[in-house]
Order: C-alpha cells, then structure tokens, then sequence
C-alpha cells in the first residue's frame, strides 16, 4: 500500500507552485520540489505521471526551462551550470552531421564477364 497523496486536485498543486514562484526569484526544480513538500526530486516527476497532475507539473518544469533559457540571454556570458541545467531538460549541445552521398544510393548492378585469356 502506497502512501496517500499529497495533493487532491491539480488546482490545491497549482496554488503551492504559484507560492514558490512568487516567493522566489531564482527557480530550480529542487527548490520547487522541495517546497511542495517532496522528499526528492523523483517525487515530483512521479506527480507527472499522473494524469491529473501531469499539465500542472510540465507547466512548473517548463516555468524553470524558460528561467534558464532567459539566464542564456542575458550579458554576463554564458556559465556552466546553466548549460547544465538546461541539459537535465533535455537540451543537447552536440551538433549532429548527416553524411549522404546520394549518387552511391542506388549503384547499378555491374556484370563482368571474364573471358579466358587462353582462348582468343
């Protein structure tokens, strides 16, 4: 048997999530987790899955993404652990090349017909 609930409705959720982000002014995933009461970030992903709470939940993570984001574009420079940050969300910063060579797709099938030199 699992542990009842924290939250009822995604409104009760929505309420405490408005709180942390009107009582801060940095945001991070932790910091929200924490004040919504969840013993560890998990927690807060698992509230994803359930249906009820799963808009609720990608709207607050999406809230912090675009904090990040914003932190990019401000002068200063861009620091590591924003790019970190935003890699937890999914962000890469490989570029990815794709090699075709669309003259060799569809090579013709070559016969050779080799003829015994013995026999002229």
């Amino acid at each position: 048997m699992g542990r009842p609930p924290k939250y009822k409705t995604a409104e009760e959720l929505q309420k405490k999530i408005d709180e942390y982000f009107e009582a801060h002014d940095k945001y991070t995933i932790s910091g929200l987790a924490y004040n919504l009461g969840f013993d560890g970030r998990q927690s807060f992903y698992d509230y994803e899955k359930k249906d009820e709470f799963s808009y609720t939940i990608k709207r607050a993570r999406l809230r912090i993404e675009m904090y990040y984001e914003e932190l990019l574009t401000k002068g200063g420079g861009i620091s590591g652990s924003i790019i970190f940050a935003l890699k937890n969300f999914g962000w890469t910063d490989k570029q990815e090349i794709e090699h075709s060579l669309p003259q060799f797709e569809k090579m013709p099938d070559i016969i050779i017909n080799a003829k015994d030199n013995d026999n002229k």
